[in-house]
């Protein structure tokens, strides 16, 4: 049982430091602002086109940013879960019969 647990603790370092080095990214306004993050959520980088504050007020800009961070944060969480279901699909199975008892 204790193995079980140790295993599931490993696996799941395993998982969060491979999201750690994938990346997603979201833009906004043809790219104009752009904004990279890690599948962990963690911003690293965010950009925006000199044009576009020559273009726009402050106000727009902050706009446009918190549709480009929404993006890239949308992106991070949906490659998270889908790393976190192919993990638990794991341990599951690894569970022999008894993964079958929640329907899988």
């Amino acid at each position: 049982m204790f193995d079980k647990l140790f295993q599931a603790q490993q696996k799941a370092q395993e998982i969060k430091a491979r999201l750690d080095n994938i990346s997603v990214s979201g833009e906004a306004e043809g790219g104009k602002v752009r904004v990279v993050a890690t599948a962990n959520k963690e911003i690293k980088e965010v950009s925006i086109s000199d044009e576009l504050f020559a273009e726009n007020d402050k106000e727009q800009i902050e706009d446009l940013l918190l549709v480009a961070l929404n993006k890239a944060l949308a992106q991070a969480e949906n490659v998270s879960q889908t790393e976190m279901a192919a993990a638990s699909q794991d341990m599951l199975s690894g569970l022999g019969g008894l993964g079958n008892l929640f329907g899988k």
